[in-house]
């Protein structure tokens, strides 16, 4: 397999050389280095270099140094076909490359093949040439000879590296029915036909052919239970295919499951806002794997996200306990995130102290401006308002976009402590050095805050415009207008037009829920709203169902929700209006 990837690689960085536009060729240094010959070939019997070819390689050599590539290469190739040496038709097909010579390229492989027959790389080296001439269907009949000469061993995964090698086809339809043609052989093979299936699904999954791709994973899968491509393809379907690839993925998940794929599984469910189960793979896959630190990270997170802070804490502790020691880059960031998340539940909890410990633990190259929000966030807590600012105010920064990450932390800020006007002022003088869509976004939030109800609504607009396919803006005026009671037609509109674009987002459920119980739609609006908290405990999604069970009657279960509010987050604003507005005393 090494050798395979090793062709490929070196293939197609000459390729991408000849592929651009033809540049004159540069003057070359007066002290031209010349590739020693050993370089050039593999050993060969003492008769196959004798000094008519060593002079006719080293004239080649001198010819390609000195720009004229194409006499070069004819000295080589010449030598290559005489000597029947792999090493120098390689070199022959390199040096035609180099001169962006494609036909010449081909020429020269195909010629390695013909005089070394049983020379494997010379195929290969067809297939890139091929592909990059743009030739699809001989590439195809090429890509039939490498499987083939191919051990068995290495079919597999040669057959899972196609879809890259056939990604420079522009036409990708093309490329699919080519690529299914040249695997009708390996589909039939038990050793390479999940291999091949799920070849076949990645290409029609990427033309748009979703429900053909499912049928090809769950074909893989029924070709080998084990077979780790299938079920990787099944997960990217996840969310265009879910009736087909969800029964696929249960049944393997059943058994004792791969640990990294057991987390994209879960992964997967989180980004779909499938909390429950999300966490139900991930415990299992604690008790199968206790040693897979991973595991115990995205534990520890989605429980905190899910307020169990108790649980999150452990979960954290653990995966601290075994990435600490480790050089593992992903698990050092991993760290990062599982130190921000120990420090936030301390900080919950009232533990500043203990908060800021883990905060020292970050490394120095933490990003310093959520660094300092935290940090700032704490502070607050403990009521040193303007120590908070001064946090947030001594931010370094290096680079323009830190610059403006920066400001928009300390508007956000701003904005959370309610210092409306010093918020606004800071982001509209911002906004005359240049519109971005984040100061836009905090801009429209800040003027809501301060009843700018107009302003609020054009940044809003104008965000729908410069971003149509961005859910946040629609849910935001349409929660707006629901709040205040008015439009309600047009605030279903605008909410209904982001539940199509982020299904699974639970603050627009939530948004639906509130301009539907507006409408007099309450029972539609407590089944929203009680999925919505499910998938995300929030204070806020909190008072507004609690508020709809009060109201509807169901006094003992309004209460017992809003309480759980309060554990969450008992400074929310909408929920101590809410309590206040009903009199409840908690």
């Amino acid at each position: 397999m090494n050798s395979w990837i090793r062709c490929l690689a070196l293939s197609t960085c000459s390729l991408c050389a000849w592929a651009q536009p033809v540049a004159a060729p540069a003057t070359p240094p007066a002290t031209a280095q010349v590739a020693p010959v050993s370089a050039l070939a593999s050993p060969q019997p003492a008769s196959a270099l004798d000094a008519v070819m060593f002079y006719q390689l080293l004239l080649g050599e001198l010819y390609a140094q000195g720009g004229e590539s194409s006499t070069g290469f004819s000295l080589i190739l010449d030598a290559a076909r005489k000597a029947k040496d792999p090493a120098l038709f390689q070199r022959a097909v390199e040096l035609a490359l180099q001169s962006r010579s494609g036909e010449a390229a081909l020429q020269a492989a195909r010629t390695w093949k013909q005089v070394v027959p049983n020379a494997d790389q010379a195929n290969r080296y067809i297939l890139q040439i091929l592909l990059a001439l743009n030739k699809v269907e001989e590439a195809g009949q090429a890509l039939k000879s490498v499987l083939a000469d191919l051990p068995v061993d290495e079919q597999s995964a040669a057959i899972a590296s196609v879809p890259r090698i056939f990604a420079r086809v522009n036409d990708k339809l093309q490329a699919l029915h080519t690529v299914e043609a040249a695997l009708t052989h390996a589909l039939t093979q038990p050793a390479t036909q999940a291999s091949a299936w799920t070849t076949i699904g990645r290409m029609r999954r990427d033309v748009g052919q979703t429900q053909a791709a499912a049928v090809a994973a769950q074909k893989g899968h029924a070709a080998d239970k084990q077979a780790a491509g299938p079920i990787l393809l099944a997960l990217s379907l996840m969310d265009k295919a879910p009736e087909l690839v969800q029964p696929l993925l249960l049944s393997y998940m059943a058994g004792p499951a791969q640990a990294e794929l057991r987390l994209a599984y879960a992964r997967a469910l989180i980004t779909q806002q499938q909390n429950t189960p999300a966490l139900l793979q991930l415990q299992k896959l604690n008790q199968e794997n206790p040693e897979f630190a991973p595991a115990w990270l995205f534990s520890g997170l989605l429980l905190s996200d899910t307020g169990q802070p108790d649980k999150a804490s452990q979960a954290l502790r653990q995966f601290v306990s075994l990435a600490a020691n480790s050089e593992d880059p992903e698990l050092q960031n991993g760290l990062s995130e599982a130190y921000f998340s120990l420090a936030q539940i301390a900080q919950q909890q009232g533990q500043w102290a203990q908060a800021e410990a883990w905060l020292a633990k970050l490394p120095a190259q933490t990003d310093p401006i959520k660094l300092g929000l935290r940090r700032a966030n704490l502070l607050v807590e403990q009521g040193q308002r303007q120590q908070a600012r001064q946090v947030l105010a001594n931010i370094p920064t290096t680079t323009p976009a830190q610059a403006q990450q920066k400001l928009l932390a300390m508007a956000m800020f701003l904005r959370e402590n309610k210092e409306y006007p010093a918020a606004f002022d800071l982001l509209t003088t911002a906004l005359k050095t240049g519109s971005t869509y984040e100061l836009q976004s905090e801009l429209a939030m800040t003027a809501e805050k301060m009843g700018k109800f107009e302003l609020m609504e054009s940044l809003l607009r104008e965000m729908m415009v410069a971003n149509p396919k961005d859910a946040h803006p629609l849910n935001a005026l349409g929660f707006s207008l629901a709040d205040r009671n008015i439009r309600l037609n047009e605030a279903q509109q605008l909410i209904e037009q982001a539940v199509a674009l982020a299904p699974n987002d639970p603050y627009i459920r939530d948004s639906l829920a509130w301009v539907l119980f507006r409408q007099g739609a309450s029972a539609q609006a407590l089944s929203l709203l009680e999925s919505a908290y499910k998938a995300k405990p929030d204070a806020e999604i909190a008072a507004h169902w609690g508020e709809v069970l009060w109201v509807t009657g169901l006094t003992q279960q309004a209460g017992a929700i809003w309480r759980e509010g309060l554990l969450l987050k008992s400074d929310n604003e909408t929920l101590r209006e809410t309590l206040k507005r009903f009199n409840f005393k908690p």
